[in-house]
């Protein structure tokens, strides 16, 4: 429904009386601004799902703006550079952004927890989170200190744990192992002996082609299958334990969201709203289908021995720990962030777990 209709559905449905004094309102909305605004996306364009959900929030504003709001996407590296979106956003060079907010740890540590925490909340125990427990008014804390103000614009779920050249057996065969892995589990994995390092993601099969690394993790199979990493590795790894959803943000520089028009400013938020379960949704969709494909085509499907898993987990909450002691506002957060896991933890182990353990593997007998 667009903004139109929206007015007409409300004049019709009001008292006679008062149809003369809504008509100026309305009147005046026809005459609302022609704004125009560039997205940067932090994605390449054959990124079809990420890419996508910004192209999406662009569209969806531009009907309820009768098109008076327009959005420019541009992908990764157009206008600015795919992992300083953020950047290019405080700066005022463009409006708006779609990017995860866990590339920016380097800034502030706290950022990985508004996209994804190793051993943290599920995409559904976020929304809960960032809606009903707090989070979206720390989020915006945070991003009030860079000139941004953020909405939550997609969840790819639980991922995959990466691309690797070699087996991984043991603990023991991530020492000095060259990862690309992104925002805080890089940390983690530095701790168990690997190298990590973040690449952006139209970077990363040539340095996996070239050897420059050893093991890369994305997203899931489809995403990971228009990368093409099942030509140069073959062992593909689950879970991703450190990504077990991970939330993206639509931000926009704070200066031109305050200088919107109020009817512009909720067409934002309903779109990132509608966009924001619609990437879920699709990626549901779309990975079972790409993960049948990626075994045929010779992918070899392993799961993380328990030893690296059990070492993860220590290591994780050793680093939280760690940098609560040196960053005020990440203990902040913490202090948020960990009794409401903990707590939906232990409901998911009742209700979801419970039904997961046994009829995941009941379906897969009667194959």
């Amino acid at each position: 429904m667009n903004r139109r209709a929206l007015v007409g559905a409300a004049a019709a449905a009001a008292p006679a009386a008062l149809a003369v004094p809504l008509a100026a309102p309305a009147l005046a909305q026809t005459q609302m601004p022609e704004v125009r605004w560039r997205l940067t996306s932090s994605f390449p364009r054959n990124l079809d799902v990420l890419f996508g959900t910004a192209e999406g929030i662009a569209r969806r504003v531009g009907q309820l703006t009768d098109g008076k709001f327009r959005i420019s996407v541009f992908p990764g590296g157009e206008i600015a550079p795919p992992l300083a979106a953020l950047d290019a956003v405080q700066s005022g060079s463009v409006e708006c952004a779609h990017t995860a907010s866990y590339y920016y740890v380097g800034k502030d540590p706290t950022f990985a927890f508004f996209t994804a925490m190793p051993f943290g909340m599920k995409s559904r125990q976020f929304t809960s989170w960032w809606r009903h427990g707090g989070g979206s008014e720390l989020g915006a804390e945070l991003f009030r200190d860079y000139n941004a103000v953020a909405f939550t614009a997609g969840d790819t779920g639980a991922q995959m744990g990466g691309w690797f050249r070699n087996e991984v057996p043991n603990l023991a065969a991530l020492q000095g192992l060259k990862f690309r892995i992104a925002g805080f589990a890089g940390q983690v994995f530095q701790r168990l002996g690997a190298a990590p390092t973040q690449v952006a993601a139209a970077d990363i099969y040539p340095s996996l082609e070239r050897g420059t690394l050893d093991a890369v993790e994305f997203v899931g199979p489809h995403d990971d299958e228009k990368l093409g990493f099942v030509r140069v590795a073959r062992y593909y790894y689950a879970p991703g334990f450190w990504e077990p959803g991970a939330r993206l943000h639509f931000i926009a520089n704070q200066r031109a969201y305050d200088a919107l028009p109020d009817l512009y400013k909720h067409a934002i938020e309903v779109a990132c709203n509608e966009q924001d379960s619609e990437m879920l949704a699709r990626y549901d969709d779309l990975n079972p289908k790409a993960l049948r494909r990626l075994v045929a085509a010779g992918a070899q499907l392993r799961f993380w021995p328990r030893d690296v898993m059990q070492a993860a987990w220590r290591a994780a909450h050793e680093v939280y720990d760690e940098t609560s002691g040196r960053n005020p506002r990440f203990k902040k957060v913490w202090d948020s962030y960990r009794p409401y896991r903990d707590e939906l933890f232990q409901w998911f182990r009742v209700a979801e777990n419970s039904f997961d353990n046994f009829a995941f593997p009941a379906a897969a007998a009667q194959r």
